[in-house]
């Protein structure tokens, strides 16, 4: 964390929401773009993935061999800290490359500021704190675009390269297939915790803050096709899409799902962001839960910032939490 004395701001306490939880919620977010026209322009260069499955990232073939990736993604404070802020909302936005196998080379910053009730020098470190991670990555930061808002956003515009036979997507998973999941979840429980208390939780800083590049590499190298990263709509909810994309059902064991240290004592003492449940509402027609209690369901629904992938197939260090199986009438999700 920065030693600046503005860091006695606590930015979280200026935007209604924070993180990936400040999410459209998923079922009125489909409900407006269902009615939008087809994307594929039909200008000579094919659309590999598209809006069709709510996929991480658009993808274009510019030539044999050669696909570009366009992804953006910003959000409201989810820690008081401007610089790690910056570092999470990098990171974030980021990992929508790495989620389809590819790899970020340009980044442009997306920043709203409220000018005359924040200072600029709180600015300055959300934008150092994007550029230390874009660094890390490897991926250019150039510029971008920035407007006075009444709430604080910081986010990246991300264009990223990918062989066109190696992209991972949400649609192509098959049943016998594990998956795994990358990060532990909890995130979202432990945000809200520190923007109602004021309370750092240093692991949590870290597990956003860390590129799922290694995790990427490694289901490519292995010939892995079907991923998603786990973010806004929570861990349910991200699996309902790629089962629903992929016409599957997704089974997941609970109990092996890994969580961050202090996550089930903050679940249960009422630091649940309220994007969890509207995630839960959201897959609960689509869910078996075996029995799961409510406060379970509400933490494979934890809105996540920066989180894990999930892939279908098994890689070094992330858990296998459960499997595909061949489709299940009207359950995407099976909890065991």
């Amino acid at each position: 964390m920065t030693s600046d004395a503005t860091t006695s701001v606590r930015l979280t306490q200026y935007g209604h929401g924070g993180g990936c939880a400040c999410k459209i919620p998923p079922g009125e977010l489909e409900q407006v773009v269902a009615g939008l026209p087809g994307l594929d322009a039909g200008h000579g260069l094919p659309l590999l993935v598209g809006l069709e499955s709510g996929d991480d990232a658009a993808a274009v073939e510019l030539r044999d061999g050669l696909a570009v990736l366009s992804t953006t993604d910003f959000f409201t404070p989810v820690v008081d800290d401007a610089y790690d802020w910056g570092r999470i909302a990098a990171a974030n936005a980021l990992s929508d490359i790495y989620a389809m196998g590819g790899r970020p080379v340009l980044a442009l910053n997306l920043l709203g500021w409220p000018r005359d009730v924040l200072t600029m020098g709180l600015a300055a470190q959300v934008l150092r704190g994007g550029a230390d991670v874009a660094r890390l990555a490897g991926c250019h930061l150039a510029g971008g675009h920035s407007i006075d808002s009444p709430e604080p956003t910081y986010g990246l515009a991300v264009t990223g390269i990918a062989h066109p036979d190696q992209l991972m997507r949400n649609s192509t998973g098959r049943p016998g297939q594990p998956l795994s999941l990358s990060k532990p979840l909890g995130v979202g429980v432990l945000n809200n915790r520190h923007k109602r208390t004021g309370e750092v939780f240093e692991h949590a800083i870290a597990s956003m803050t860390a590129l799922n590049d290694t995790a990427s590499g490694a289901a490519v190298a292995q010939g892995i096709r079907t991923a998603t990263d786990v973010t806004g709509f929570g861990l349910l909810g991200h699996l309902h899409k790629l089962a629903r994309a992929s016409g599957v059902t997704a089974v997941i064991d609970a109990a092996a799902v890994p969580y961050l240290d202090g996550v089930r004592e903050s679940a249960a003492q009422g630091y649940l962001p309220g994007g969890s449940q509207r995630n839960l509402d959201w897959v609960r027609p689509h869910l078996d839960a075996g029995g799961v209690d409510d406060l379970e369901l509400l933490l494979l629904a934890d809105a996540q910032t920066s989180g894990g992938l999930l892939v279908a197939g098994e890689i070094p260090g992330a858990p296998v939490v459960g499997e595909l199986v061949p489709a299940e009438p009207g359950v995407t999700v099976r909890l065991r």
